[in-house]
């Protein structure tokens, strides 16, 4: 349970839309959950979301297709952001049998399915990198940003070697 749904049931009680006892049962449901679900493989943190503000991440590198999807399907079920770093083709089939409505962002390696509520960053997160090699990399780091609420610029083929690349893109040259 997110802070806002947190208060959108405080609210609801308030306003007599919701029955105190209900609202209490809900908390206490959400509370008696454990901090994480075992999956015999896997721990999926479930109490990630109310301790850093974004539900837990999977990193595909080293799992099975069915294991990104055993644990997508967890996350998904709360009703929470779906982010997968380090993603094939394949994992994305799995997961996307599991939650229809995933995003495969090929360049950036990342399945992703926006859901629930993501507060919105502070500012813009600039993603610079040096050449075309550095793109899968920057490309996870910008989806990444974005789908955890963050305003996003890329800046990239600015090359290491050329300086007055970087000093271009900034209108000192």
């Amino acid at each position: 349970m997110t802070d806002q749904e947190l208060q959108r049931l405080f609210e609801d009680v308030r306003t007599g839309a919701v029955d105190p006892a209900a609202a209490s049962a809900r908390v206490l449901h959400v509370l008696r959950t454990a901090p994480f679900e075992d999956l015999g493989f896997a721990r999926v943190d479930t109490h990630r979301e109310l301790r850093q503000g974004f539900p837990e991440v999977i990193l595909g590198l080293g799992k099975t297709p069915a294991q990104i999807a055993a644990i997508a399907s967890r996350i998904v079920a709360r009703g929470q952001a779906l982010l997968v770093t380090r993603a094939t083709d394949e994992a994305f089939a799995a997961v996307q049998a599991i939650a229809p409505a995933a995003v495969h962002h090929a360049a950036a390696r990342i399945i992703s399915l926006k859901q629930g509520d993501i507060p919105a960053g502070q500012g813009t997160v600039l993603i610079v990198c040096a050449g075309t090699s550095d793109l899968p990399v920057a490309e996870e780091a910008a989806v990444s940003a974005d789908v955890m609420g963050n305003a996003v610029d890329r800046l990239y083929d600015v090359r290491v070697a050329g300086v007055h690349r970087v000093l271009l893109e900034q209108g000192r040259l």
